[in-house]
């Protein structure tokens, strides 16, 4: 489960598909088709709810097209640079989405959604006070987006401010109890804050509960694995390991554990867990061997 990927971008531009399209003129005119501002602004609306149906083929070029040129016909409009600032997050052209969802911010200050995509795309940059910041002014407007409030959950867990982190994961798991989405990664996360303050018997029980929502998730299972194995009950955590691996060998990668906001004191764990030959023969059939992770001490 990517915990760095966009949550929200993709969130809020698909929410677009459920909207009705804009209606377009009706006249037909033979001759010289003369728009005024009101229709040209129209069709940039056409055109950006042309680029959000053509995310769900993943035609993301395609859409990026549509969306920059629907800035240029309706540049007044929030909708529209919007919807250009998530499909350049999307594409990964962060800066460019930074600017294009400011310009959304500046249109409509009040949008939730757009502070939250800016607070997400941010937080993907690295600079985690301003997502901070970003997310908690979307939230004040908007305050049971489970989505959003993992996202701050995650960024108060980067700025190592573990009880903010805590609180926001228990209030995104709250939002949605009959879903495993975001409810598992929050508790999930919760796990992971927990086990960089040294509590790992509460790391465990937050994995467990992980699990328990949903059974295939591979990420819980190999941290309890981890936390097992490091407790001195190795049998356990070997077993458990090599059921989590075989059914996602991505989590035998230390980067890709890293990726996924594994703390400092976890990866060491982790990393001394993978050099066991048991887990090393786990792995060996993928080709995925673990790399190397500096872990500061």
């Amino acid at each position: 489960m990517f915990k760095r990927i966009l949550l929200l971008p993709i969130f809020v531009l698909l929410a677009w598909l459920s909207k009705p399209a804009p209606v377009s003129a009706q006249a037909l005119l033979p001759y010289t088709l003369q728009l005024n501002a009101e229709e040209l602004e129209q069709q940039g609306l056409n055109l950006a709810q042309d680029a959000v149906q053509l995310t769900r083929f993943q035609q993301y070029d395609l859409a990026l097209s549509r969306a920059k040129l629907a800035t240029q016909l309706a540049p007044n409009s929030f909708e529209t640079w919007f919807i250009l600032g998530t499909l350049y997050v999307q594409n990964q052209q962060l800066d460019e989405g930074i600017e294009a969802l400011s310009k959304a911010q500046s249109l409509k200050p009040e949008e939730a959604g757009v502070l939250f995509s800016l607070g997400n795309t941010y937080f993907q940059k690295g600079d985690y006070r301003t997502a901070v910041s970003k997310l908690e002014a979307g939230l004040k407007l908007e305050s049971d987006v489970p989505e959003a409030l993992f996202d701050l959950g995650n960024a108060y867990y980067m700025l190592e401010q573990y009880p903010k982190a805590i609180a926001a994961y228990q209030k995104a798991a709250a939002q949605e109890p009959n879903d495993t989405w975001p409810v598992w990664p929050a508790i999930n996360n919760i796990g992971l804050v927990k086990y960089e303050q040294g509590d790992v018997a509460g790391a465990i029980e937050k994995w467990q509960a992980a699990i328990a929502i949903d059974p295939e998730a591979a990420e819980p299972k190999l941290a309890v694995a981890v936390a097992l194995y490091t407790q001195g009950k190795q049998d356990r955590g070997l077993a458990l390991g090599e059921t989590a691996i075989r059914s996602d060998d991505r989590y035998a990668d230390l980067d890709f554990l890293k990726e996924n906001l594994w703390g400092e004191r976890l990866l060491s764990d982790t990393q001394k867990f993978l050099a066991n030959p048991r887990m090393q023969a786990t792995i060996a059939p993928s080709g995925n061997v673990p790399v190397q992770v500096e872990v500061i001490p």
